[in-house]
């Protein structure tokens, strides 16, 4: 049994001051208080006297096959079957460094990371010691279509079934499809759309008769509309790109917020990074800036709609394992408070990634994944930059604290 105080806390809706005590026993939260009444006696207690705790981070959106390195969605396919096991178990470290205790992978080459899961189970000692793993598989796309070098091409009626079918055999916990062309692809044009209306359908209907729900990419508006028009569950970066730049009627707004369509903007980039050059080609085609996607995600917001955050993690220099933080600080940058932004990568993300009922707060029964950062993030979204100490599964896999033998 353990016991970590704080400063404060953020429970994955809203902020508790006046000291708290988060008491876990065997990988669970036992109870949460605000003094030492709910330490038992000889309980060890870490002190953390100028932090927040918090639920350990969720990041919906990552390519744990993705180093990191430029080039790195090209090179996928020169990676043999060890070589994508090192770069997951890397990729994994650099999300847990940065507090995150869960993700959700949206695309590997040839099922890498499904498979990975799968033997990881068997795994003891510090290779067991990682995040949560939530997994599509290879993204489902069009012949020659963005992220093709994945493995998940398809077209057809025929094949899009086989498609989605072979992911429920696999053990994928979502479907992920690109409706839209995308910027890391050369050849691949994010304005436009990769499949018909009805192909997209298939998918959706395959899906959800396994049980399965299904998210979009989608940086062009053509494809955000023939997504929601498909009923999909949820939209990645839902750019809403046109030539003139980020458009979005009122109407598909509505739409968005009234269906509760999940939509995780992909926010959140290296400090100091350039963008890469097929990046910087449509920033300038269309004129799309970063603060306009800070600002589109916040018009989202206000309307009511079901905001996630996800960093794209390992596509590249800009997006590393580590950049999380960066994509709630974007979304705060843009207008959301402080308190919704840390909602979308804590109690909001698990509840989408399916891992509601036990991740994403503060609270007795949950899993003991927690974060603790050094300052009040929702004075300071900084904060939750500076990481004090990560817990996973009960116990301190991050940076040590004082701890003291003993009630609190």
């Amino acid at each position: 049994m353990l016991a970590i105080r704080a400063e404060r806390a953020f429970d994955g809706e809203r902020l508790v001051r006046g000291g708290v005590v988060v008491l876990l026993d065997e990988g669970r939260i036992v109870a949460v208080g605000r003094d030492a009444t709910v330490v038992p006696a000889d309980v060890r207690v870490a002190d953390f006297p100028t932090a927040t705790v918090l639920p350990g981070l969720v990041d919906a959106h990552v390519h744990l096959c993705g180093d990191g390195w430029p080039g790195a969605l090209d090179r996928l396919p020169e990676y043999d079957d060890d070589g994508l096991t090192g770069v997951i178990r890397s990729s994994l470290t650099g999300q847990l460094a940065a507090g995150v205790t869960s993700v959700r992978d949206l695309g590997d080459r040839r099922a890498a990371v499904l498979d990975w899961r799968r033997r990881a189970i068997t795994l003891t000692g510090p290779e067991a010691v990682a995040p949560t793993i939530v997994a599509s598989g290879p993204p489902i796309t069009s012949r020659n279509g963005h992220c093709a070098n994945m493995g998940g091409e398809a077209t057809g009626p025929r094949q899009l079934r086989a498609a989605v079918r072979d992911r429920v055999e696999r053990g994928a916990d979502l479907v992920k499809v690109m409706a839209s062309g995308g910027v890391m692809t050369p050849g691949s044009d994010a304005l436009l759309c990769q499949f018909q209306l009805a192909e997209l359908r298939v998918v959706v209907e395959e899906a959800h008769a396994a049980g399965l729900p299904v998210t979009a990419h989608a940086h062009g508006l053509p494809a955000v509309e023939q997504a929601v028009d498909a009923e999909v569950d949820g939209i990645e970066h839902c750019t809403c790109l046109t030539p003139s730049g980020i458009q979005m009627p009122d109407r598909l707004l509505e739409r968005l917020a009234s269906r509760g369509t999940v939509v995780c903007p992909t926010l959140g980039v290296a400090a100091g990074s350039t963008p890469p050059a097929a990046l910087l080609a449509i920033m300038q085609r269309t004129g799309m800036t970063w603060e306009a996607r800070q600002a589109h995600a916040a018009r989202m917001h206000r309307a009511g709609v079901r905001l996630v955050s996800g960093s794209d993690g390992g596509i590249g220099p800009r997006k590393p394992h580590s950049v999380l933080p960066e994509a709630v600080a974007d979304l705060v940058a843009g207008g959301v408070s402080a308190a919704d932004a840390l909602a979308t990568a804590t109690w909001c993300a698990a509840q989408s990634c399916g891992l509601g009922k036990h991740k994403g707060r503060l609270r007795a029964g949950y899993d003991a994944d927690l974060l603790l950062v050094d300052g009040n993030p929702l004075d300071d979204i900084g904060a939750l930059r500076r990481v004090s100490a990560v817990i996973l599964n009960g116990a301190i896999v991050g940076k040590s604290a004082d701890i003291e033998e003993g009630p609190a």
